[in-house]
């Protein structure tokens, strides 16, 4: 869980900009995305393969 303690004279901006950081480097909005509604096998299979070919694609470029 994300969470901000905001500073004695901190503006509300700053506060909300610190946490908005915080919640992408914890990953949150992925996950939620991942969750926002149900995947079947086939859809899971397919999106992992994908990922997968993405990966394999990246790397090769990666060491020429």
């Amino acid at each position: 869980m994300a969470q901000v303690v905001p500073g004695e004279n901190e503006g509300i901006e700053s506060v909300l900009r610190r946490f908005k950081r915080s919640v992408s480097r914890a990953g949150i909005f992925p996950d939620m995305k991942k969750n926002r509604h149900f995947e079947t096998p086939i859809e899971k299979r397919k999106r992992k393969e994908l990922a997968r070919h993405k990966q394999r694609k990246r790397s090769r470029f990666r060491y020429k």
